[in-house]
């Protein structure tokens, strides 16, 4: 839905009051500079932040969480405050864009009357008027957290190249990877290669076994040495380069996600790198480069998450600020870290295109004396996309789905007859059904996205139960709105997406879901994957999050109120496994399907768990299940 013109001066007058918009003479004035956001230069280096866009090239909906638990440590921190209770700790006005930004609140209402956020066409708009503001692009870096290349139909059949070539657009100058490795090694190199700025990862391996042979060596030759960047050290890339920015040497850190060869599927698409968090030598490269690069400034570039950028930013001296990703935090304020030798400022951009950070460095006598932040929320209806990017996307998304198209794992499976033929908006703009609800992901225990998708699951194999991991990206659709294909693909597009059915018996139900309960409550963060809980649907259960491995998970039920039986035989499907292939067909296939019968989507039930011990926890508010 598109701003009134009373509206849409009332969001230019408040964006300018926060600053995220310049300042006119009168409001015609405003609406006639193409909505572009401005930010005075406060610094003499600006350091512009992407991350986690999901390959969402286009303006989407993307509904914040209502529930981002912290126990311990981060208790009441940032980022796990939600809601009204994050609305009070920054002094952001309920209904305000800010407040449909960063919260979930009312979100209906306010993404009606806002709009879509992101947009590539936005961002490139927003990125040239920082780049301006800064005095020109001499004075500015744009860094990319990663997960940029994956998550749409588009990126998944050009095997991650339309969002290479929209990066490069955008003028990024440096990025790291995460979902960017789930294509094969072959076609990742290959990506890098055509990726003009630089692509860092200080803690990724080249396995032993691979320096062994030739094999690896002459693929890396083939892709003009991408992928073996250091022989000696196993480095298949930079981990840092220098960038002179505004007259200043600043060193650039890349960090990958620690855990990708636990997360995905390493044997399938990059069986010869290995990931690690890497402290001890993170803060040995970092002395190293302060010790004979002799920068001005040193920052990190991570998709660690950022519960483990902050633990980091506490044990490794010497980085001035780390722009995080992967979590998916859309933080307007940043969070300072003291440790040993000063601070460290760590920030997190959020996903899905939503946000732009913002970060003017005052450098002083070879030395960061100061800093400005801020994150600016990017509403599609208050900017006039870049034509050149709009008209990118145009006719990459007039591409005709062929052959050559290649969807999964399974050589069975790897291409879909049904779609060759047809353009890529054609098939991804076919309306599936309308939705009673709104549906979205994000939230730590479930989301009506992933009921939709567990439903469907139990629907295609007569299932007891069924599983959907807790993935951060996705879309959102607002009640009462169109599903459209394109919406399920932002929601389930990746390189394994085959579904399968297994006999689980109950006791080994309960040890999955404390398995990952573990994975994402367990205290030290350097253990967390960042995710969130698995989806279920046809069960329901308690969890006590503060609990510790084993001892989480209870009172484990189906959807008519019965005991899950120990020693019982269940029929569970699911989808994305990492370790094996599955042989049933691909997720938004079957999804598809279920949708198109329903026509008008009403989730009677959503498998919301009981949660015990988080009624006073900052980090839930209005939760649709049990608080115990």
């Amino acid at each position: 839905m598109a701003l009134t013109r009373r509206d849409f001066i009332k969001v230019l007058g408040a964006g300018s009051a926060a600053g995220l918009v310049g300042c006119g003479n009168d409001a015609d004035k405003l609406s006639a500079q193409d909505n572009r956001y401005e930010v005075a230069k406060t610094g003499n280096a600006r350091i512009l932040h992407i991350t986690d866009t999901h390959g969402n090239l286009l303006p989407n909906y993307f509904r914040e969480p209502n529930v981002n638990l912290g126990f311990g440590d981060t208790f009441g921190k940032l980022p796990h405050v939600v809601g009204n209770k994050l609305l009070h700790k920054l002094g952001i006005k309920p209904g305000s864009v800010e407040a449909y930004a960063f919260t979930y609140n009312n979100f209906e209402e306010l993404a009606s009357k806002y709009g879509k956020t992101g947009g590539f066409g936005q961002i490139k708009t927003v990125l040239e008027s920082l780049r301006d503001s800064a005095g020109g692009v001499q004075n500015t870096i744009t860094v990319d957290g990663g997960d940029t290349w994956q998550g749409s139909g588009t990126s998944l059949w050009t095997r991650g190249a339309d969002m290479v070539e929209a990066c490069n657009m955008l003028g990024v100058d440096v990025m790291v990877g995460h979902w960017e490795f789930t294509y094969k090694e072959k076609e990742t190199l290959k990506n890098i290669g055509f990726f003009k700025g630089d692509f860092l990862g200080q803690n990724v391996r080249i396995m032993e076994d691979a320096l062994l042979g030739d094999k690896y060596i002459s693929m890396t030759e083939k892709y003009g040495g991408n992928g073996l960047y250091n022989e000696d050290d196993a480095l298949p890339f930079k981990p840092f380069v220098i960038k002179n920015i505004g007259g200043h040497r600043i060193a650039v850190i890349g960090q990958a996600f620690p855990r990708t060869s636990n997360a995905n599927p390493q044997k399938y698409f990059f069986p010869d790198w290995s990931f690690g968090l890497r402290v001890d030598e993170m803060a040995e490269l970092v002395a190293d480069i302060r010790a004979n690069e002799k920068p001005d400034a040193v920052i990190l570039v991570s998709h660690n998450g950022m519960d483990v950028d902050i633990k980091m930013a506490a044990e490794v001296v010497g980085i001035d600020a780390i722009f995080g990703g992967h979590t998916h935090d859309g933080m307007p304020q940043p969070v300072e870290v003291k440790n040993a030798g000063g601070t460290t400022v760590v920030t997190n951009a959020g996903c899905s295109g939503k946000y732009i950070g913002v970060m003017d460095l005052d450098i002083k006598d070879h030395k960061v004396a100061g800093y400005n932040y801020k994150m600016l929320p990017i509403i599609s209806n208050l900017i006039k996309p870049d034509a050149q990017i709009v008209s990118y996307i145009n006719k990459m998304r007039n591409t005709k789905y062929d052959r050559n198209v290649v969807e999964a794992r399974s050589s069975t499976m790897s291409n879909n007859p049904k779609r060759v033929g047809k353009t890529y908006n054609e098939i991804l703009t076919e309306k599936l059904c309308t939705t009673e609800q709104t549906l979205y992901r994000r939230g730590n225990f479930m989301g009506t996205w992933d009921q939709v998708l567990v439903n469907s699951l139990r629907a295609e194999y007569d299932a007891d139960f069924a599983m959907s991991a807790g993935v951060r990206w996705g879309t959102s659709v607002l009640a009462g709105s169109d599903v459209t294909m394109e919406d399920l693909m932002t929601n389930t597009s990746m390189t394994y997406g085959e579904t399968y059915v297994n006999e689980l018996k109950g006791s080994q139900l309960k040890d999955i879901l404390e398995g990952i309960a573990e994975n994402l409550f367990v205290q030290d963060p350097y253990l967390q994957s960042g995710g969130d809980m698995v989806r279920v649907g046809g069960l329901d259960y308690t969890i006590d999050p503060a609990a510790s491995l084993g001892n989480r998970i209870s009172n484990i039920v189906d959807d008519k109120g019965r005991a899950v039986e120990t020693n019982k035989t269940y029929k569970v499907a699911g989808w994305a496994q990492v370790n094996s292939i599955g042989n049933g067909r691909l997720m938004w296939d079957v999804a598809a399907d279920y949708l198109r019968k329903q026509k008008h989507l009403d989730l009677q039930k959503v498998n919301h768990p009981t949660i015990k011990g988080v009624k006073n926890n900052p980090g839930i508010e209005n939760y649709a299940g049990k608080i115990i």
